[in-house]
């Protein structure tokens, strides 16, 4: 059984733009729902979400029926969290809070077997397609994606050093904590935090490392795009759920 491409990894590696959808919801049905709207990618979160591994897994199973590519990212930049979602068979993890070129190498070893890395060896995970995939510790590498999340002025300031990280295959950027970080908490469109949010896009696509950004804004997704990134996230299941709730509640308001 051959080892399973990883088709997100490879259209980044092709400069081809991807549209992305944000899962905080932990279910799989309704990830299921999502699956077949149209996005590239979902995002399954586990950082601001009470998603976990065990969550997740069956998130994989609904969704692997449909052409959209999971992303998981981890509540922490942690070498056991990392280990256990390899091993369920996530092959794209964005990893939060990288603040500097020697966190974005302990990421990147945390999914490489040793010598390259610090990653455990099980021969019998869903991964290995429970020992079923050939020479999969060899090749495992090649298929597997990771995203690290710069979200701080001081990550911003590294960001350079981070994305020249071997092994790290794009560079995320979070509007939200970054506001925070810059004394404008609650506020990603603050002029300071959408110049700086630009000019790393850009340095990005000078670098040659995709860029990758999460923003319900749709003209800011729209010119974030325009400007290079590569996986753009334009939406959260959350607030689909919560907004769309609500407008249509409203629409029918004072008629019952």
């Amino acid at each position: 059984m051959d080892l399973p491409v990883n088709k997100f990894k490879a259209k980044l590696q092709a400069g081809q733009s991807q549209l992305g959808l944000w899962c905080g919801l932990p279910g799989s049905y309704a990830a299921e729902i999502v699956a077949p709207a149209g996005f590239d990618w979902l995002l399954f979160d586990t950082e601001h979400s009470p998603s976990d591994v065990l969550t997740v897994l069956p998130q994989l199973q609904a969704v692997a029926a449909y052409d959209v590519a999971p992303v998981v990212r981890p509540a922490i930049n942690d070498p056991v969290l990392i280990k256990r979602f390899l091993d369920i068979g996530v092959q794209t993890l964005l990893i939060p809070y990288v603040q500097n070129a020697a966190e974005a190498k302990a990421a990147v070893e945390a999914t490489r077997y040793p010598p390259e890395g610090i990653r455990g060896v099980s021969a019998l995970t869903r991964a290995t397609r429970f020992g079923r995939v050939k020479n999969y510790a060899q090749q495992a590498a090649q298929e597997l994606c990771v995203l690290v999340q710069v979200e701080t002025r001081d990550a911003m300031a590294h960001i350079e050093a981070i994305a020249s990280v071997d092994g790290v295959d794009g560079v995320f950027i979070g509007p939200a904590d970054l506001a925070a970080s810059f004394g404008y908490p609650g506020q990603p469109g603050h002029p300071e935090v959408v110049e700086a949010i630009e000019k790393a896009i850009g340095l990005l696509k000078r670098l040659g490392k995709p860029a990758g950004i999460l923003t319900p804004d749709e003209k800011f997704a729209a010119r974030c795009m325009e400007l290079g990134t590569l996986f753009t996230a334009v939406g959260v299941d959350v607030a689909v759920l919560a907004r769309g709730a609500e407008a249509l509640a409203g629409r029918f308001a004072g008629r019952a």
